[in-house]
């Protein structure tokens, strides 16, 4: 998920909220304990969900502690006419705790600036420092 545009306003998302990544659970319960620190994720699936929900609220310090060093931009901009609307997760591979490595293929939807679009990708994470961090995305439309 590439952003664009620098846009400081973030979409309203309280604990009680649906989780923006589509588990079903809440926001509070899901996705919000990473961002706010008090979890990791256990495997590669929940830290590219916990990474949608990111851009979903605009959260640029979560995206940037949970991306490689080595591949890490220096901020994170957002377009501001760009809303992301669902996640679907098509496959996984390796991933879970007792994996170095994974990927996760997924689809998520958007409008921007009122026009609909889909962006397919499978991105890799790796662990770094003990933890699953986004190494980087190879885009498969």
């Amino acid at each position: 998920m590439s952003p664009r545009r620098s846009h400081t306003q973030r979409t309203s998302v309280t604990t009680a909220s649906p989780c923006p990544c589509g588990t079903g659970a809440s926001y509070g319960d899901c996705c919000g304990r990473l961002h706010a620190g008090t979890a990791s994720a256990p495997t590669a699936e929940a830290l590219m969900r916990s990474r949608y929900s990111a851009f979903v609220i605009q959260d640029s310090a979560y995206l940037l502690r949970t991306w490689h060093p080595a591949t890490r931009p220096t901020v994170v901009d957002f377009d501001a006419g760009l809303r992301w609307s669902g996640l679907d997760i098509l496959g996984t591979t390796e991933g879970s705790a007792f994996h170095t490595t994974g990927t996760v293929t997924f689809r998520a939807r958007y409008t921007h600036e009122g026009q609909p679009g889909e962006l397919h990708e499978q991105s890799r994470f790796v662990q770094h420092d003990g933890a699953w961090v986004y190494r980087d995305a190879v885009f498969t439309r």
